[in-house]
Formats: structure tokens, C-alpha cells, sequence
């Protein structure tokens, strides 16, 4: 107050960097969420589930499950994949665990066959998922060539932008050599399959001879093999077996088609009609999520205006982070923008002054600018979370600001001096201020401490609320007055008179209201009671779930068909149900995958599947939410009646996030030692869930059996001819799927050589049994596969899924919103329970009941240590515990307004309605604590206890419903959700200000009562 200069030139100062530090925040949607899970992924094409689960996942699983720090592992088998997940406690580092697993995998390598892929071990970390993905098609081009193009050409000239990790190619068609090998021709002269691997990889290397030294120096030698063309290949020369006599020349070409062409088409992608490949971007951990997208459209942008992109090239974007990223922060920024308005106009229409209303409103962009400070050096990003921590504070900012420029305008308009007004006023009200700030603290601090999913997701919101505030009440103590006390108290206009005269009349009207109140004391807190009784029910049978859901227009329809399915038939399905989704409104683009999955450079092959990302347009723009076009497109894919073809359309749900294994909300599982018995009895927990109303896409995981084609050797014969299921097992992977055995260089460009049998020799169980193999006996002699062994057809699961290291079976379904997460969760687990489970089996939920349950209990443990720590911080301040009971009182019939606010817009109970209740704790207690604080000046000054109650209620009426109404109007754009994103801190908002719109008529009605109460005693 005596040093405004300097006040305002820190203060410019600290804007300054904070306008500095604003630049150098990172842009994302949620807070950087590292999951303690460590993944290990192997690949063996062909090979079936039971085969993968004996001789991969047991084997991963045994090695894995005595990492340092494990806490859970689960598996996923499948054909051709092999999937181990290792689970750790939040707060382990989950670098050092990701090193100890690996440690661990290169132990079990020892025990696992040799794949063509060497096993994949990575942390599960959403910042790993692509920021932006594209699909590059040619209506010209061959999709070899297309292929070749997007790997060699345009991957590379992405990977080197700034922020950019990756650009993984997927799908298409890759170039491929394969020496197709004629079965009989091969046994007319002595040699099979591994004959010619062995041929081709003993050929086809270079061999290092070391260096030859000469006067004029050294120079290195070597043998050189490696094939240089294709017509090299088929011109390998091949050594025959002893009983032939070598008198001609026998070339590779005479006994095998040696073909430069494509590996076998598995999977097909398009967007939109149009077949294409597709181009993943992954950015580093650190980068700027917009600024790596902007970055790749920029360059995409030059390759085409260079004509490095042929014109018979297009590449169109399928998904993009940042688009939903720059939504859902406008709508943020959008939110604080018109909340810090709204709040300004509600000073203004109660000060009537300009000046001063523009000092409260300094407290808005200095407390930001402070914030920005903070994140920056804690290195917190823009995301989702910390813009709507500024959101939600943007009207609690100015509450400290109007304490105290409402107190020094009453001090100068008693005729006080300015500066002396500013004086005399700042000292009345600064412990009042600082117990509020304080409170407001401590009620969020416990949050600092905790762990899990939920610190993850809001220690950022929470960091940011608090920084502002406290910086806001730095500036109430110090700029406020400082420039308070330099505006005089001016003439009064017709338009400040007015409001003065409605102010007036309004504090006259309560007292007389309080006055009479304060006669029926007993019947006043009564009503209260009674109203919040009526309101407890309701809260806990209201629906639960753990976090709201962001209608991110994102739908995933899932179609699986019979096992026996081909991609030609499964393709004509998919283009069946892409008709259907095409005719509904809304729609933007249709990304399809048939024949399995495409993540970054890895493949899952499954030729009966198939999936579509349905991209619609943005939720302003469309008639339907997300939910209701789901019930409108399941509909008409009913009406269809596609047949085998089962369809589930589902949500993905908030990026990154996960609470249990599947794309699904609601999981139980099964676990025993049979796959058959597993089976049967999820078909009838499925039945059963089927009366539940609610639920959706009902499934389970053992639907899909495949058929196996099983050869099992006779022992005694095979062995009698020096063979064994290993050798056997190599010839057929020889007919039916070929192997690869080398590369072939073709300048700087690697191409696979796969060797494998013709085909049209092998097209029918009856010729395996007649396929050709020879004795590892001397002399070697020429068998049938039917002599040595039987051909059958058996059932085989194409899924099998481990928990613990047994098997089990996950049961899932989609669940209505309206229903409620664990309301659902618990009608599931009563409809299984009726359902009596044999010896060794045992049925579970999948761990999304105990996330909400640990939730909630932590909301109730951290509120009630808000309230513990509110009533110190107002005990160290006053050094009294019965004004603090009395504020602590009022604090739980906030429940009320929270309850009517969330029954008026349809809300359920979720983590962020429990966040808000326990800032509540903390922001409720304001008001009390401001006018217990001049209740206790008044009869300082000598007033009688009724006359002090009075008096002070009628004096605190202005600034307390200023800072109530500055609150409420600052977090109604985040309470409305206008706009994509705003559906994640609507509940947040909406307990805050329904809370503390209904704590107001608490703090003007009930507290002066429990004060003359507490007196009285």
C-alpha cells in the first residue's frame, strides 16, 4: 500500500515470465498417464492358439510372473500371437521394471521356438498411440508398388520432422520373392523342401575372408553368395543325391517357380471405398501433440506443391489427436474466457465502477499468468485437465479480490481517507482472507498424495487450482490495495444509485427475514436436516461410474463371421454393413480392416474378421449422440440379416484409458482348467445376462471356434524312419504357409524369400496325406504323410485367455449410461450367480467393480481428511474450535444443491462429482468464515449478540453474494458443456456450483442460527 510502484512493477514482472512460460507448454488432451503394465507380444503366423499357449505363453509366463515388483499377469493367445501382460503397482518405475522384464524374456527365449519376428517388449503408455493416421491409396498403381512407395518414400521423409518417433507402415501389399517348389519333381530326383532351404541359405551369403597385405597396403577379401537378381535364383545350381549321376547341369527354375511378386494378400484397409495402406505417426514422449500433426500436414503440403507425391497418389487422414485436442482446449479456453466475463459483469453490476471492477478482474489474467509459471517449471502440459482446473477457478479467483475492495469502499465511503480507507480495511479483512485461501487449500492437498489411476488423471487439475488461488489471494493482499487506494470514492451515477438503492432494500429485507429466522431457530435447523435426510438416498442410488463418458463421435463396429470364412467372403460381409453405416446421418468417414488388425508395423491375420472405425461428424453438427446413433445403426445392421455374421458397435472411450482388458464396459470371467467346460458355461452366463436390462453386445471369448486340421504321427513308424513331429511339422509348414529362408538385396531394399510348396498340388486334406517326405534313414527313401501318420479335424479355440498363469473365459457387454456402471456390474454378477459352477471353477468380476469401489472409498476418505484439515487450518488461524465447528457445520448441506443439481441435468455419481465435493469442503466455508469473522468484530465493538448477528449478516449480504454469484457464473460455461470435451469436468461443475449456489442460502440463513445457538450454550 505504501509502495504501489513496486507492487506494479513485480507485478508486470511476473507476467512477463508467465507470458514467457506460456510458450513453452505442451499441447495434449489428458495429463501424461504411464501405466504400470509392461506388454510382450510374439508373432508365428499360422501356428495355432493351443500350440501358441504350450510352447510360447506358459513359457513367457513362467518367466515373466518372478520380475521384480509383479503384482498380476494375464495372457491372450491366439493364432499366430501370443500375448503376456505384467502388471505393477502405481509408483513402481516402470522403466527399471520394463528393464528387469526384459531380462527375464531373454531368459525365456531359451525355452520358446524360433520365430521369423523376434518377441516385442514395450511399457504401455498411451503417448505410444498414434497422434494421426493416414490412408494412402493410388487408383493407378499396384498395391505392391504402392506399398513400396510409402515405405521408401514417404515414411522417411516424415520420421525426420521435429517431435515425430515413427511413421509405421501397415496393410497393403509388400514385395516378396517366392521359389515355389514342385513336390514330385523334387522326389523324382532324391530331394525335398529342406533340401532347397538348405541349398538357398548356404548359397545366398557372403562369407569374410579377411585382408590381404600388400607393399602398398591391406585390403579386405571375402566370399561373395548373396543372390544380386531374381534370374540368379532361378538359375541356383542344385546338388543331387549320390544315386544320381551327375551329367547335367540342374537349375532351381526346372524343379521350382522362382516369382518376384507380392506376399499372400491377408488383410485389405480402405477409408471410404478407396483401398489404400496405411501410415501411422507416432510422436516422441515430450512433443507437442498439435505441433507434430500440424507439422506432418505442413510437410505433406510441400511434397505435393514439389510434386513429390504423384498425382496418382492420395492420402487422406483417417484419425487426428489434434483435431479433438484443439476442440476440446477452444471449449476450455472457451469456457474460462466467458466465465472470467461473466464474473467481471456481476462485479460490475454490484461496485458500479469500472476502476475497481477492473482491479477485482486483475486477479484473473495475473493468478493465470502465475500458473503458467508453475506448470512450466513442474512440466505440466495443456491438456483437458489443467485448462479446466483454470476453468472451474476462474470465478474462485476474484473471491480474496472482492473481500477486500468491498471492505475499502465501505471504509472510504464512511469518509475515511483513501489510503487510510485501504489501511484500515486490508487489516479487517486479511485474516479472513487468508483463512479462506487456506481452507481452500487444505481441502484439495490430500489429493497431492494420492496415487493410481485417479492421481494421474486430476493432481494436475488439483495443482492448478491451487496455484491460481493462492496466487489470487497474493494479489488481494498486495495489488488490491496498493491500487485501491489511489481511486477516490467518486460521485455516485444514476446507475450506481440504483444498484446501491437494490442492494440496500435487499440487505434491510434479509435482516428483517434473519431477524425473525433467528426466533425459530430450532425449526430453521430442523428444515435443513430434513432436506438433507431427503437428499442422501438419492445420492447413493444414483448411477456410478468411475469417469463421465466424452462423446468423442468415434464408433468401432466389430464383425466376426463363421470360422470357415475366407477374406473374399468376409470382405462381401464387411461391404455389407459398410452400406448400412453409409445411410446414416452424421456419418464422416468409414475406416475399414478386414482380415484382422493393423496397429503400426504389426499385423494380427484373422481372415473371419473384420472391423470399421466409424468417424462422425462433431457433436453440433449432428442430430444424435454417440449412444443414440449406436442404438440407430445396431438397428438397421439388424434389419439386414446378415447371416453368421455377428456385429458389436461399441465406443472406444477416453484415449489411453482402460479398466479392464476389452473395448467393452462390463467384464466377468470364468477361470478353470478345460477350454470346453469354460465354454459352456459362459454361454450360459451370457443367456442369463441376457434378461438384464441394459446391456448390450453381449459376448464371450471361447464364441469363435476354429477348425484344426491335426496330423498325429504314428510313434513307432516315424521313429523307424528317423523322423519326428518336429521334421513333419516343418514340411507342412513348407505346404501350407511356406517359410522364409533369406532375403534377397535388391539395392539398398531388403526383400523376403520364402520358400514354399505349389499349392494346386495341396489344396485338400487327402493331398497332405499324400504329400511326399523322405527317411532321415540311409538309404533315404521316399513316404507318404498318410503312412506315418493320421489327418483329422479337430475344434480349436481361436482365443484363449490366462489370468494367473490358468485359463479362463471373459464374459463382456456394453452397458447403458442410464443404467449405471456398478449398478450394472452388480444385476451381472447376482444373474451368474444363479448358475452352480463345477469343481475348480470359479467366476469373478474383472476388476472394473473394484476401480469404482477404491474410487469411491478413496472420495470418502479424502473428504473426510479435507474436513479434518479445513477445521485446523481455521483453528491455527483463530485459535478457537468453536467458530470452526460452527463454519464445519454448514459444510454437509452443500449435499443438497449438489443433489438437485445433478437430478436436473440427469448427471450420475462419478470421480469428478466426489472431486467436487471435496473442494467444496473447502470453498463452501468462505462465506461463513467472512461473516462469523465480522460477527466476532461486532461484538468486539461492544454490540449484543443478536445486534452483532444482524448487523454483520446485513454488512457481508454484498461481497457474499458478489463472490458466490462470481463463482457460479465463472464455472456455468463448464457446467452447460457446450461443445466436445466439456463432458469430462461437467459433473465437477455442475457439484460445485449447484453446491455452492444452495451453500449461500446455508451461510445467509442457517450459520447466523447455529452461531446464536452455539452463544446461547
Amino acid at each position: 500500500m505504501r509502495h504501489p510502484i513496486g507492487v506494479v512493477a513485480l507485478t508486470l514482472a511476473v507476467m512477463v515470465l508467465g507470458a514467457l512460460s506460456l510458450s513453452r507448454l505442451n499441447i495434449d488432451l489428458l495429463p501424461q498417464i504411464v501405466y504400470p503394465d509392461v506388454r510382450v507380444r510374439v508373432l508365428d503366423p499360422g501356428v495355432p492358439a493351443e500350440v501358441m499357449e504350450d510352447e510360447f505363453t506358459r513359457q513367457l509366463e513362467e518367466q515373466l510372473a518372478i520380475t521384480e515388483g509383479a503384482i498380476a499377469i494375464q495372457s491372450q493367445t491366439s493364432e499366430g500371437r501370443s500375448a503376456v501382460d505384467l502388471s505393477f503397482r502405481y509408483g513402481t518405475d516402470i522403466d527399471q521394471a520394463l528393464q528387469d522384464a526384459s531380462a527375464r524374456l531373454d531368459r525365456a527365449k531359451r525355452f520358446i521356438p524360433d520365430t521369423d519376428e523376434p518377441p516385442i517388449i514395450y511399457k504401455r503408455d498411451p503417448f505410444q498411440l498414434p497422434v494421426a493416421e493416414y490412408v494412402v491409396g493410388s487408383d493407378s498403381r499396384d498395391p505392391v508398388a504402392l506399398r513400396a512407395w510409402v515405405d521408401y518414400r514417404l515414411a522417411p521423409a516424415l520420421l525426420n520432422l521435429p517431435g515425430v518417433a515413427a511413421a509405421e507402415v501397415g496393410g497393403g501389399l509388400e514385395r516378396e520373392v517366392q521359389v515355389i517348389a514342385d513336390q514330385y519333381r523334387l522326389a523324382a530326383l532324391g530331394l525335398d523342401a529342406r533340401d532347397l532351404e538348405a541349398r538357398l541359405r548356404e548359397t545366398n551369403q557372403d562369407v569374410a575372408g579377411g585382408r590381404l597385405r600388400m607393399p602398398e597396403g591391406e585390403i579386405s577379401a571375402r566370399a561373395q553368395g548373396r543372390f544380386e537378381s531374381v534370374a540368379e535364383i532361378a538359375a541356383l545350381p542344385l546338388r543331387l543325391t549320390e544315386t544320381e549321376r551327375p551329367t547335367a547341369l540342374l537349375r532351381l527354375d526346372e524343379v521350382a517357380r522362382v516369382i518376384d511378386g507380392a506376399a499372400e494378400e491377408r488383410l485389405r484397409i480402405r477409408l471410404d471405398d478407396r483401398p489404400g495402406v496405411k501410415l501411422s505417426i507416432q510422436k516422441q514422449p515430450l512433443a507437442n501433440t498439435v505441433a507434430v500433426v500440424d507439422a506432418v500436414d505442413r510437410e505433406l503440403e510441400r511434397l505435393a506443391a514439389q510434386r513429390r507425391i504423384p498425382e496418382d497418389i492420395a492420402i487422406e487422414r483417417v484419425d487426428d489427436q489434434a483435431r479433438y485436442i484443439r476442440q476440446s482446449l477452444a471449449n476450455a479456453i472457451g469456457a474460462a474466457g466467458s466465465g472470467a466475463l461473466l464474473a467481471m459483469a456481476v462485479v460490475y453490476l454490484f461496485l458500479g465502477s469500472l476502476r475497481r471492477t477492473l482491479i477485482i478482474g486483475s486477479a484473473i489474467p495475473i493468478a493465470v499468468l502465475v500458473t503458467f509459471i508453475l506448470m512450466a517449471a513442474n512440466g505440466l502440459t495443456f491438456n483437458i485437465m489443467t485448462l479446466g482446473g483454470l476453468a472451474l477457478g476462474i470465478g474462485m479467483l476474484v473471491d480474496s479480490t472482492i473481500v477486500m475492495l468491498e471492505n475499502i469502499q465501505r471504509h472510504q465511503r464512511a469518509g475515511r481517507a483513501p489510503e487510510a480507507a485501504a489501511d484500515a480495511a486490508a487489516r479487517e479483512v486479511t485474516s479472513a482472507i487468508v483463512a479462506s485461501t487456506s481452507t481452500n487449500l487444505a481441502a484439495v492437498l490430500p489429493f497431492l498424495f494420492i496415487g493410481g489411476l485417479v492421481g494421474l488423471l486430476f493432481e494436475e487439475l488439483i495443482f492448478t487450482i491451487s496455484a491460481a488461488i493462492l496466487a489470487a489471494m497474493v494479489v488481494a493482499l498486495t495489488l488490491v490495495p496498493a491500487l485501491a487506494g489511489r481511486v477516490p470514492a467518486a460521485a455516485e451515477g444514476r446507475v450506481r444509485a440504483a444498484i446501491d438503492a437494490a442492494v440496500a432494500a435487499l440487505q434491510q429485507g434479509y435482516a428483517r427475514l434473519l431477524g425473525r429466522l433467528l426466533g425459530w431457530r430450532w425449526a430453521v435447523l430442523g428444515v435443513f436436516i430434513a432436506a438433507l435426510a431427503a437428499s442422501l438416498p438419492w445420492l447413493l442410488a444414483a448411477p456410478q461410474s468411475f469417469l463421465p463418458e466424452l462423446d468423442e463421435g468415434d464408433v468401432r463396429i466389430s464383425l466376426t463371421a463363421d470360422d470357415w470364412v475366407d477374406i473374399e467372403h468376409m470382405d462381401a460381409l464387411t461391404r455389407a454393413v459398410e452400406s448400412v453405416v453409409a445411410e446414416q446421418p452424421g456419418v464422416r468417414a468409414i475406416f475399414t480392416t478386414v482380415g484382422g488388425f493393423v496397429f503400426g508395423r504389426s499385423s494380427f491375420e484373422s481372415p473371419n474378421r473384420a472391423s470399421l472405425q466409424v468417424l462422425l461428424d462433431p457433436l453440433a453438427e449432428r442430430a444424435l449422440d454417440t449412444p443414440a446413433w449406436i442404438a440407430a445403426t445396431r438397428a438397421a445392421i439388424a434389419e439386414r440379416a446378415l447371416p453368421g455374421l455377428r456385429v458389436s458397435l461399441y465406443t472406444r472411450g477416453i484415449r489411453g484409458i482402460r479398466f479392464n482388458r476389452g473395448d467393452d464396459d462390463l467384464s466377468l470371467r470364468i477361470q478353470g482348467p478345460d477350454l470346453a467346460e469354460l465354454g459352456r458355461l459362459a454361454d450360459r452366463v451370457v443367456e442369463r445376462l441376457g434378461s438384464v436390462e441394459g446391456l448390450s453386445n453381449l459376448q464371450h471369448s471361447y464364441e469363435e471356434v476354429d477348425q484344426e486340421i491335426a496330423i498325429r504321427l504314428d510313434p513307432e513308424r516315424a521313429a523307424s524312419f528317423g523322423l519326428d513331429v518336429e521334421s513333419v511339422g516343418t514340411l507342412l509348414r513348407y505346404a501350407l504357409e511356406g517359410r522364409l529362408v533369406g532375403e534377397y538385396l535388391d539395392g539398398d531394399r531388403a526383400i523376403d524369400l520364402r520358400l514354399r510348396l505349389d499349392r494346386e498340388q495341396l489344396d485338400t486334406p487327402g493331398d497332405l496325406e499324400s504329400m511326399i517326405l523322405f527317411s532321415a534313414t540311409e538309404p533315404r527313401r521316399a513316404l507318404r504323410l498318410g503312412d506315418l501318420a493320421e489327418v483329422a479335424f479337430l475344434p480349436q479355440p481361436s482365443t484363449i485367455l490366462r489370468e494367473r498363469q490358468q485359463r479362463m473365459v471373459e464374459i463382456s457387454a456394453s452397458v447403458d449410461p442410464a443404467l449405471g456402471l456398478e449398478r450394472a456390474i452388480g444385476a451381472a454378477l447376482a444373474a451368474a450367480a444363479t448358475i452352480e459352477l463345477p469343481p475348480g471353477y470359479s467366476l469373478y468380476e474383472g476388476g472394473t467393480l473394484e476401480t469404482l469401489q477404491q474410487g469411491r472409498e478413496m472420495g470418502r476418505i479424502l473428504l473426510a481428511l479435507a474436513l479434518l484439515l479445513v477445521l485446523v487450518a481455521m483453528a491455527v488461524q483463530y485459535e478457537s474450535v468453536r467458530n470452526p465447528l460452527i463454519i464445519l457445520f454448514s459444510v454437509p448441506f452443500a449435499l443438497i444443491g449438489v443433489v438437485l443439481g445433478l437430478w436436473l441435468t440427469g448427471l450420475g455419481v462419478s470421480m469428478p462429482v466426489w472431486l467436487g465435493l471435496i473442494m467444496l469442503a473447502g470453498i463452501v466455508v468462505n462465506n461463513a468464515i467472512v461473516l462469523v469473522e465480522f460477527i466476532e468484530l461486532e461484538r468486539r465493538a461492544g454490540r449484543a449478540l443478536e445486534p452483532a448477528i444482524l448487523a454483520a449478516a446485513r454488512l457481508r449480504l454484498r461481497p457474499i453474494l458478489m463472490t458466490t454469484l462470481t463463482t457460479v457464473v465463472g464455472m456455468l460455461p463448464l457446467a452447460l458443456a457446450l461443445g466436445e470435451g466439456a463432458e469430462m469436468l461437467q459433473p465437477l461443475a455442475v457439484t460445485i456450483v449447484a453446491g455452492l449456489a444452495f451453500s449461500t442460502l446455508v451461510s445467509l440463513l442457517l450459520v447466523p442460527v447455529v452461531y446464536r445457538l452455539a452463544a446461547r450454550g
